[in-house]
């Protein structure tokens, strides 16, 4: 039985997917300026895309900014997430940094939950259990910009995603047609009838994939990521959409 995970007032797992809005930014100014936009809206997630950040290198200005962050937001979650460029990031690092910029987050105590790539490198493993001993929350995710797998490869990644140690397991793939959408909706349906411990997050990029995007619920995606100007991943929607169509979803299934 899939088990939810609460992050300080938000519950992933439980009735209407929650929305992560993502940071997009590649200065201190444009962080704010985005932050500022952002909480005129109503979302259950912030996201900070670290690899977009001019200075993510500089640990004292990441620092400087994360708090800033958190003093805007408050007591809404802060996902950090630094995409690398084998997944559709904006920069390509090598694993010993990767693990580095991710721990030394953690260790700042200023995020709640942090994106792990769980193919981007070997032993994704290590630095999932690093993070945990800093109590917060790991996602462990798979992109795919290039395809979309089988159902029963998908199904076998996130159960293989599901036994490294994160809170939650994440995939996103790029269809090319409509069988390739529905092939990830029936994935997810039976991962989470079957063999979910944590939840599940997924999606199917670009606009035909749009409907994983607001069917979560029925399907079984816990989050889904909406926009507040810039886009993350090519597909999401802007985050008042997505919200009136979850919660329209959500009122019809109760």
């Amino acid at each position: 039985m899939m088990n939810s995970v609460r992050v300080r007032n938000i519950v992933i797992g439980e009735g209407k997917p929650k929305i992560v809005v993502p940071i997009i930014a590649r200065t201190e100014i444009e962080i704010e300026e985005q932050i500022q936009r952002i909480l005129q809206r109503k979302i259950d997630i912030l996201e900070w895309r670290g690899d977009w950040f001019e200075g993510i290198f500089d640990c004292k200005r990441v620092e400087d900014i994360l708090r800033k962050i958190r003093n805007y937001v408050g007591e809404i979650p802060i996902l950090f997430t630094f995409r690398t460029a084998k997944e559709g990031g904006e920069k390509d690092i090598s694993k010993e940094v990767y693990n580095e910029i991710n721990i030394n987050i953690a260790k700042m105590e200023l995020v709640d939950l942090i994106d792990v790539e769980g193919f981007a490198f070997e032993n994704a493993e290590w630095l999932i259990k690093e993070l945990k001993q800093q109590n917060l929350k790991v996602i462990i995710s798979h992109h795919d910009f290039k395809k979309t797998l089988s159902k029963s490869e998908m199904i076998e990644k996130l159960c293989k995603m599901q036994e490294m140690g994160a809170d939650l397991v994440k995939m996103a793939m790029l269809p090319k047609s409509t069988k390739d959408v529905l092939e990830l909706l029936e994935a997810t349906e039976e991962m989470n009838r079957l063999y979910a411990k944590q939840p599940v997050v997924t999606m199917s990029m670009t606009e035909k994939g749009l409907i994983s995007r607001l069917a979560g619920e029925f399907f079984g995606s816990s989050l889904t990521f909406g926009a507040v100007g810039k886009i993350s991943a090519p597909g999401q929607i802007d985050v008042g959409e997505l919200d009136f169509i979850l919660t329209t979803i959500h009122n019809q299934l109760k």
